[in-house]
C-alpha cells in the first residue's frame, strides 16, 4: 500500500517547475482582470480562488478561478453584464465563452490552463446573494485548516476520483468536485481515512452537521454553510461507484485506480446498442449537456413505452458540434406481437369497453382467472425504425427539450454500436458496454 501511495503522489503533486509556471500565469491573468475591473465602480476587488489559491490543484491539471467581487447593492442584470464584460475583455486573446452555474461566467483556455472569470458579491458570511459568494470563504477555510500534508491528501483523493471517471461537479459528469474532495479530507483526515469511511457508507450517509433535512445518496454539508448540501450535485450512480472503488482499492491496491484503466467495448453488447447522432449549433457546454441528458432520459422512456428494454443510457458531446444519445437495449428487435392485459369479466363495464376497443386485434381470449387478454401486432418491433418515426413524425411529443429540437430537425443519424463512430462516442460506448474491472473487483 505504501508503495502505491508514493507512486500516486508522484503523479498527483505538481513539480516546482509547474508551480513557477502557474504562478507566473496566475499573476499575469489576475492583472488583466484587475485592469478591466478597475473600469467599473461596482467592483470591490478581484481575487484568486479555487484549487490553485488553496494549494490543492493536481499535477498536469492547471485551472484558475478568478473572482470579481461586486458591491451587494448591484442589481442582478448589472451584476451579470459587468461579470460577462470583464471576463470577455480580459480574456479576449484566449477565445472566451460563457458558461452557466446559477449565474453566467466566462471561461477561456490560456496556455493550456482553463481559466474561469466569475462574478460574485462581496458579502458577509451567510448573507449569500449568489452561489459563487461562498467561494472566497471556502478558500479561507481550507487555507486556515489545512497544512501541506492535508493538501497533498486532497490531491490523492482527487486523482483517485479522476481515475474512476467521477471527478467534476459539472453537469456533464455529476461527480465529486474539488471542494467536495477537500471537505471529505477535512472530516476524515487522510485519503485512506476517506476510503475506509466510504467503503461503509449507507444510503443517505450524512457527513457534517446539517441545519435541515436532505435526501440525497450522500449528504455532505458545506463547513461554511450548514444549509448547503454538497451532495446535491453528485448523482446516486457516482456515489455508488465511489463506494465500490473504495472497497476494491482497499482489497487490492493498484496505481491503476489513480491513472485510470482503458475500457474496451464489449462486442456482443455493441450489437444491442443504438446511437442517435446529430450536429448542433455551438452553445455553452452546460446548456448542451443539460439538453442532451434530458433528451436521453425522455427517449429512454419512449423506448420503454414501445416495449424495448433499456438497460443503460448515456449522453455524449464533444462540446464543439457533435452530440449523441446512446442506448444499450436488451435487444434492438423485439417480438412482433404483444399481449394486452384487460380486466376480469366480473367488471362488466370495464371488460366490455376493453373488448370493444380491441375488437380488431388478432386474438382475444379469457384466461383461467377470468381476465380478458388480447394480442395485437406492434406498430414497431425494431428500435431503429421506432426512433426514426418518433423523431421525424412526432418529435414535439417525444419529451425532447424544445431547445434541441431545431438541431435534430436539421438532421440526425441512427447507428448501431458496431458501426464506425467518432472518438467521443467510442469512449462512451466503451463505458456503456463493458464492466469496470477495477470497481467490480472480486478479490477477497
Amino acid at each position: 500500500m505504501t508503495r502505491i501511495l508514493e507512486q500516486a503522489r508522484k503523479i498527483s503533486v505538481p513539480t516546482k517547475k509547474e508551480e513557477e509556471k502557474m504562478k507566473k500565469l496566475a499573476d499575469s491573468l489576475v492583472k488583466k482582470v484587475r485592469d478591466e475591473a478597475s473600469k467599473y465602480s461596482q467592483v470591490v476587488t478581484v481575487e484568486l480562488g479555487g484549487s490553485y489559491a488553496k494549494g490543492t490543484w493536481l499535477k498536469g491539471q492547471m485551472d484558475l478561478d478568478i473572482f470579481v467581487k461586486l458591491k451587494t447593492d448591484t442589481d442582478e442584470k448589472t451584476f451579470e453584464n459587468i461579470g460577462r464584460k470583464i471576463g470577455f475583455d480580459s480574456m479576449k486573446r484566449y477565445v472566451p465563452f460563457v458558461r452557466y452555474s446559477e449565474h453566467p461566467y466566462v471561461e477561456a483556455r490560456a496556455e493550456g490552463t482553463r481559466v474561469n472569470v466569475v462574478p460574485c458579491y462581496d458579502v458577509e458570511r451567510g448573507q449569500w446573494k449568489s452561489a459563487a459568494d461562498r467561494s472566497s470563504f471556502h478558500t479561507r477555510f481550507i487555507l486556515e485548516t489545512f497544512d501541506e500534508n492535508k493538501k497533498n491528501e486532497v490531491r490523492l483523493l482527487k486523482k483517485f476520483l479522476r481515475g474512476g471517471g467521477i471527478y467534476g461537479a459539472e453537469i456533464a459528469i455529476e461527480g465529486f468536485g474539488g471542494y467536495v474532495a477537500e471537505v471529505l479530507i477535512y472530516h476524515y483526515g487522510t485519503f485512506m481515512g476517506v476510503l475506509e469511511a466510504a467503503s461503509n457508507f449507507v444510503q443517505g450517509q450524512t457527513v457534517g452537521n446539517p441545519a435541515k433535512k436532505f435526501e440525497t445518496a450522500l449528504v455532505l454539508i458545506d463547513p461554511v454553510d450548514s444549509n448547503r448540501n454538497l451532495g446535491t450535485a453528485i448523482s446516486g450512480q457516482n456515489v455508488a461507484k465511489f463506494i465500490l472503488a473504495a472497497r476494491s482499492f482497499l482489497k487490492k491496491p493498484s496505481i491503476a485506480f489513480f491513472s485510470g484503466k482503458k475500457r474496451n467495448p464489449n462486442a456482443k453488447n455493441l450489437k444491442n446498442t443504438i446511437i442517435i447522432k446529430f450536429n448542433y449549433k455551438r452553445r455553452s457546454p452546460d446548456i448542451i449537456w443539460g439538453q442532451i441528458k434530458r433528451s436521453t432520459t425522455a427517449l429512454a422512456g419512449q423506448l420503454e413505452l414501445g416495449g424495448f428494454d433499456v438497460l443503460r443510457k448515456s449522453a455524449v458531446t464533444d462540446e464543439e458540434s457533435e452530440a449523441a444519445m446512446v442506448f444499450l437495449l436488451g435487444s434492438p428487435v423485439i417480438e412482433k406481437f404483444m399481449v394486452k392485459n384487460g380486466p376480469e369479466v366480473y367488471r362488466k363495464s370495464d371488460s366490455e369497453h376493453f373488448i370493444a376497443k380491441n375488437s380488431k386485434n388478432i386474438l382475444t381470449w379469457v384466461d383461467d382467472n377470468g381476465k380478458v387478454l388480447s394480442m395485437q401486432e406492434r406498430e414497431f418491433h425494431d428500435a431503429k425504425k421506432f426512433l426514426e418515426s418518433l423523431l421525424r413524425k412526432d418529435l414535439a411529443n417525444s419529451g425532447v427539450p424544445s431547445g434541441i429540437m431545431p438541431d435534430i430537425k436539421r438532421g440526425f443519424r441512427i447507428l448501431y454500436g458496431d458501426q464506425p463512430v467518432s472518438k467521443s462516442i467510442k469512449k462512451a460506448l466503451a463505458v456503456l458496454t463493458s464492466t469496470d474491472g477495477l470497481v467490480f473487483s472480486t478479490n477477497k
